[in-house]
């Protein structure tokens, strides 16, 4: 690798870094903000209003790979590089500015925060949308023949590592500010009173704040950079494309590898990237009730081991083949996926797996009164029995069944024998001690469940064990992410490059992937079973699987530029 393509790789992949650091910084404070700007919803509302705030991100990337992937085919990549940095890093400064719900509802325009976050977030969508494409194909393009898949993998670490760089802020922020500012004591709308860390009132803002001198940095790298080789010679001889949307999609010839390359590709990797980062978190924090600490902790810990495999296997790429690393990625993931989670939960919170097992919940209701509990605009009220019903144990990780009973029947929730009947006044307070008493842990008195004090509270057999388990997720999310940007540069010519792979690639991320933490939570929530939620990935893992064995030719020894 020459002094040049290092410093090619370096720009691309320390500016993309800074980018998806101030994306990730939501994913990892989902929770918080969502108390911040959805406090006028009830809290299993919240919960969903929030992942799905956090999804706008990804459902808007398409149409940035749009508009921003036909101006990297027209104008080039550099100046394309300079607009989405901008765009992405100003927005994320702006969330650390934004006023709450609370603070606005003062002046009876509380509206106006979850509005200006959802905005936000879009932004940040759109500028994502325009920056992966560039980067995969600035490096691709300046890579020797049969060495693209390990110099673009340079280019997937920046994901992972721009969600380490934010869990390391977030863990240094939280740590200094909860340790140097008194918490504080908050009344609730039904008179009761809830204990908040100095982290949680206002220190979450100091990570979207810090990202302005990412942002300056960011942009003087990019300054640094050069036109594509590739892309000064194709302007030079006048054969760039003058329409590439309607080039890239308009035409059969073309529109049908951006079709296949997301059905055969970018959306099983889109899965088992989500599932192994961000759902793996959130099931630690929301499903097993890990503090949001260590469960940072945890997953940092796995980012940090496994981060190797993207150089690992886009390598390994250049030798055998883009397409057996992916699709078998995706196969392995969707066959071991069940026992992974299913481990996970036994050694994260061992009092909660036992529980699960060992104590019998049901719900007796009229299965037609019970509605699927998915909420995308925060503002509808589950309160038929079956749901208040349902709701309650989602909300404490318990695993029940339903049984249907006839039309009228009130509905009951059976703990361990004991029914409880949901018209009864005292009906939470009741089975939630009578869960304890059948064995669930306390949330606030578990001292099964992983707990760690500092970073490198990590040497227990109980935490290497959580961290090993979220290795392998991550490692699967390396075989599925490491040649893919190589595999999506060599399907499509250079006048219609960057448009081309940026569409099916955002698609799958941002649509597929995007939406996953949402769905799987509403799909727990619905069914009573924990890991019912997996079954998302796991089927469009197997369906890429397929299509990309029957119609996704390889790749690795193709001239980009011929």
């Amino acid at each position: 690798m020459t002094a040049g393509e290092k410093k090619v790789i370096l720009a691309s992949s320390l500016g993309t870094v800074f980018e998806w650091y101030d994306f990730y910084l939501y994913g990892s404070l989902a929770a918080i903000i969502g108390a911040q700007f959805f406090s006028a919803y009830p809290e299993a509302t919240r919960n969903i209003f929030a992942l799905l705030a956090f999804a706008a991100g990804f459902l808007v990337r398409p149409f940035g790979a749009l508009v921003f992937g036909r101006l990297g085919d027209m104008v080039g990549r550099k100046y394309t590089f300079l607009v989405t940095i901008l765009i992405m890093g100003i927005s994320t400064f702006a969330v650390g500015l934004l006023p709450s719900y609370t603070t606005l509802a003062a002046y009876n325009v509380g509206w106006i925060a979850p509005v200006t976050l959802l905005a936000l977030r879009m932004l940040q969508g759109l500028a994502l949308g325009g920056e992966y494409g560039g980067a995969a194909v600035y490096v691709a393009e300046h890579a020797p023949q049969g060495r693209r898949g390990f110099y673009t993998a340079f280019i997937q670490t920046t994901a992972t590592l721009g969600l380490l760089l934010s869990l390391i802020i977030i863990l240094s922020t939280q740590g200094y500010v909860n340790s140097a500012y008194p918490a504080t004591t908050v009344t609730n709308a039904d008179g009761s009173t809830t204990t908040l860390t100095a982290f949680q009132v206002w220190g979450w803002r100091i990570p979207f704040l810090v990202s302005v001198v990412l942002l300056a940095i960011s942009v003087w790298i990019r300054l640094q950079m050069q036109e594509s080789p590739a892309f000064q010679k194709m302007k030079a001889e006048g054969t760039h494309s003058k329409a590439p949307l309607s080039e890239a999609f308009g035409q059969w010839k073309n529109a049908k590898w951006a079709l296949l390359a997301l059905l055969g590709l970018t959306a099983g990797q889109a899965v088992v990237w989500y599932t192994g980062q961000f759902y793996a978190l959130f099931f630690l924090q929301s499903i097993l009730k890990v503090d949001q600490f260590t469960a940072n902790v945890m997953i940092a810990w796995s980012l940090i081991l496994a981060t190797g495999g993207f150089l690992f296997f886009g390598s390994l790429s250049d030798r055998i083949g883009r397409k057996p690393i992916i699709l078998g990625g995706c196969l392995i993931a969707a066959l071991t996926y069940f026992p992974l989670f299913n481990l996970l939960t036994a050694n994260a919170n061992p009092a909660l797996h036992a529980a699960q097992a060992s104590v019998p919940v049901v719900v007796k209701t009229n299965t037609d009164d019970c509605s699927f509990q998915f909420n995308p605009v925060g503002t509808a009220k589950f309160t038929k029995e079956c749901d208040v019903a349902k709701a309650l144990l989602a909300r404490s990780a318990v695993a029940y069944d339903t049984e249907n009973q006839p039309a009228g029947t009130p509905t009951v929730v059976s703990v361990s024998g004991k029914d409880f009947p949901v018209a009864d006044p005292n009906f939470s307070k009741a089975v939630t001690a009578a869960l304890t008493e059948a064995g669930y842990p306390a949330a606030a008195s578990n001292p099964t469940v992983i707990k760690a004090s500092n970073p490198l509270d990590v040497f227990t057999g109980q935490k290497l064990a959580v961290i090993g388990i979220l290795t392998i997720l991550v490692l699967y999310v390396t075989m599925v992410y490491g040649p893919i940007a190589a595999a999506l540069v060599e399907l499509f010519p250079t006048r219609i490059r960057y448009t081309s792979m940026s569409l099916p690639y955002h698609i799958g991320n941002g649509w597929f992937g995007g939406l996953l933490p949402a769905t799987a939570f509403a799909m727990v929530a619905q069914t009573g079973d924990i890991y019912f939620g997996l079954w998302y990935p796991i089927a469009i893992a197997l369906f890429t699987f397929v299509v990309g064995l029957i119609f996704i030719p390889e790749t690795k020894d193709r001239d980009i530029l011929a």
